[in-house]
C-alpha cells in the first residue's frame, strides 16, 4: 500500500470518526434542549458514513443509562409499568420480530426504512396531531401504540415522536410524563439492543464505541441546557426539522 492511499484511508475514517462524534454532541443537544431526540438526531447523522445497524447500536449505552436514571429519579416505577403494561409488552414483542425480519436486508434497504421512519417522525412532529384517549380504551390504545414504536424501533430505534404524541393526548403532568417516558423507552430499548445483539445486528465492538459515545453526549447536553434559555423553541424546531427534511433525502437517495 502505498503512502498516499494510507493517508486516503486514515483521511476517511478520521472523518467518520468526527461525523460521529458530532452526531452525539448534536444527539445530546437537542435532548439537552428538548428534553428528547437523542437517537432521532445521531441514528441518521450516523447512517450516512456507516451502516444503519451499527449507528442504531452506538446509541444504546447513552440511551439506556439515561432513561434508566430518568425512570429511577421519576420515583413513578411501579404505577408507569402497571399503567402502561399493554404498550410495553406489544412493543417488546413487535421490536423482537422486526429486527429479526430486518436480518434479510441489506445495508441500502436499512437506510430506506430509517429515512421512511425519519419521514413519519418529521410529520407527527411538525403536525402534532391532537386526539384524546377515553380511559376505558386506553388499555386497547396502548396496546396499538406499542405494536406501532416496536415495528418503528425495530428498524430505526427512532419510537420517539409515536410515544410523545400518545403520552400528550392523555395529558399527563410534567413529571408523570417524563417518568412514564422514560419507562417505555427503557423497555423498548433493552429489548431492541439485546435483540440485535442475539441476532448479529450488533456486536461487543459497538457496545464498546457506544460507552465511549457517553462522552460527546454528555457535551452535548450541557451544551444544550446552555443555550435553553437563549434560543426560542420555535427557532430551534425550525432548524430541526429542516435538518430531519434533508437527513431523511439524503438517506433515501443513498446507493
Amino acid at each position: 500500500m502505498s503512502f498516499f492511499e494510507s493517508l486516503s484511508i486514515q483521511t476517511v475514517l478520521s472523518s467518520v470518526v468526527l461525523i460521529c462524534i458530532l452526531a452525539f454532541i448534536l444527539g445530546g443537544l437537542v435532548k439537552g434542549t428538548l428534553g428528547v431526540g437523542l437517537p432521532l438526531l445521531a441514528v441518521p447523522l450516523m447512517s450516512m458514513v456507516i451502516p444503519s445497524p451499527r449507528a442504531i447500536g452506538m446509541v444504546a449505552v447513552p440511551v439506556v443509562l439515561s432513561n434508566l436514571w430518568q425512570m429511577i429519579d421519576s420515583r413513578r416505577i411501579v404505577q408507569g409499568w402497571l399503567r402502561f403494561w399493554p404498550l410495553i409488552v406489544m412493543q417488546l414483542i413487535s421490536t423482537v420480530l422486526t429486527v429479526k425480519f430486518t436480518l434479510s436486508l441489506d445495508a441500502h434497504q436499512m437506510n430506506q426504512m430509517v429515512a421512511g421512519s425519519m419521514i413519519l417522525a418529521l410529520v407527527l412532529m411538525v403536525l402534532k396531531p391532537t386526539f384524546e384517549v377515553a380511559q376505558a380504551a386506553e388499555k386497547k390504545a396502548s396496546a396499538v401504540v406499542g405494536l406501532l414504536s416496536g415495528l418503528l424501533g425495530g428498524v430505526s430505534s427512532l419510537t420517539g415522536p409515536v410515544i410523545i404524541t400518545y403520552l400528550m393526548a392523555l395529558k399527563l403532568n410534567r413529571e408523570e410524563f417524563i417518568g412514564c417516558i422514560s419507562i417505555i423507552y427503557l423497555s423498548s430499548g433493552l429489548p431492541l439492543y439485546l435483540a440485535m445483539l442475539y441476532y448479529g445486528r450488533m456486536d461487543l465492538t459497538d457496545l464498546t464505541y457506544s460507552a465511549m459515545a457517553l462522552i460527546p453526549m454528555a457535551l452535548g447536553l450541557m451544551l444544550g441546557k446552555m443555550i435553553r434559555n437563549k434560543m426560542s423553541e420555535t427557532a430551534f424546531r425550525l432548524i430541526l426539522y429542516a435538518y430531519l427534511v434533508v437527513m431523511s433525502i439524503a438517506l433515501l437517495v443513498r446507493s
